[in-house]
């Protein structure tokens, strides 16, 4: 039988939780009163050292880390396209009979009708995502979402691209990252009513129920394409969380009221932006700006001088 490893949290003579492992002497020792709590611990890093980044990826003999945007998850062998042999010389015998064969392990790895739906739809998934800059957290919360609509039959008489556009619209609003439907639909080639209508399919059929975004949510990206400081904008959200409390946000849209929101704030801390500028970064019109702007500025009794 193998010793039964204990998780010690805390010191059993002064019950403090500043514990700190010292594997140069293989004990856990208490920082606050110095009792050595444990002792002969395992050391459960690598047996090598490193000093570098490059060191640690030289001396590294795992592989990639498992990933959903991946129709395999990452887990096949993959011939590199580059003639190097394991120490990183030049193959020059039998060139071809490599490219033979990793051609055919290419094709190999995509065996039946729903890998090739995945490969077809990871790939859309990751030149969508690459276009609207979006995190790898998202991406690989987008591409969970498109395996779990496959495997539910949801994909049968519904476009590959319209699907995964969904699902990266169900990923942001997972992670809380403020994309709009319209920028979604323009980084996609696809209308945006296709992409709504099958989001809501999907979220319907896979119990995805996410709460609506707000006009804060927009306020820190806007910002930071319009070039504003900190002060606009924490001044554009304390006028949004007034007009939430007064019911000005209610039935609208919120990239209309964050523009009008940021737009007054940048007027009163004397960072103008004109209502061009923000209406093409935030994709609203001038005229939508404008209307929002004067029924928040009126409700608070803000005097915006133009």
């Amino acid at each position: 039988m193998g010793k039964k490893v204990e998780y010690i949290v805390m010191c059993p003579e002064c019950q403090s939780r500043n514990l700190v492992r010292d594997y140069e002497r293989a004990e856990i020792v208490c920082n606050e009163c110095g009792l050595v709590v444990d002792q002969d611990i395992v050391d459960s890093g690598p047996e090598w050292r490193a000093f570098d980044n490059e060191q640690i990826m030289k001396r590294s003999r795992t592989g990639a880390p498992m990933t959903y945007l991946i129709h395999d998850k990452g887990l096949s062998t993959v011939i590199d396209w580059r003639n190097k042999d394991s120490a990183g010389r030049d193959i020059t015998k039998n060139r071809a009979q490599l490219y033979r064969i990793r051609k055919w392990q290419q094709r190999i790895r995509v065996s039946n009708a729903k890998e090739r739906n995945l490969a077809i739809a990871l790939t859309e998934l990751n030149k969508v995502s690459s276009k609207l800059t979006l995190s790898k957290n998202v991406r690989e919360a987008a591409a969970v979402v498109y395996r779990k609509a496959v495997d539910k039959g949801l994909i049968r008489g519904r476009s590959i691209e319209g699907v995964a556009a969904a699902a990266i619209y169900a990923a942001c609003r997972q992670c809380k990252v403020p994309r709009t439907l319209d920028e979604i639909a323009e980084s996609a080639a696809m209308d945006r009513k296709d992409i709504g209508r099958i989001y809501r399919y999907i979220s319907r059929e896979l119990g995805i129920s996410l709460d609506p975004t707000t006009p804060i949510d927009y306020v820190p990206r806007f910002c930071s394409e319009l070039n504003l400081t900190r002060n606009v904008q924490t001044k554009a959200v304390e006028i949004l969380a007034k007009a939430r409390d007064l019911q000005l946000t209610s039935g609208r849209g919120p990239t209309g009221v964050s523009a009008a929101a940021i737009y007054i704030a940048s007027v009163l801390v004397g960072e103008r932006r004109t209502q061009q500028e923000i209406s093409h970064v935030t994709g609203v019109t001038e005229v939508t700006i404008r209307n929002r702007y004067k029924e928040i500025a009126e409700r608070l009794e803000i005097e915006v001088t133009m």
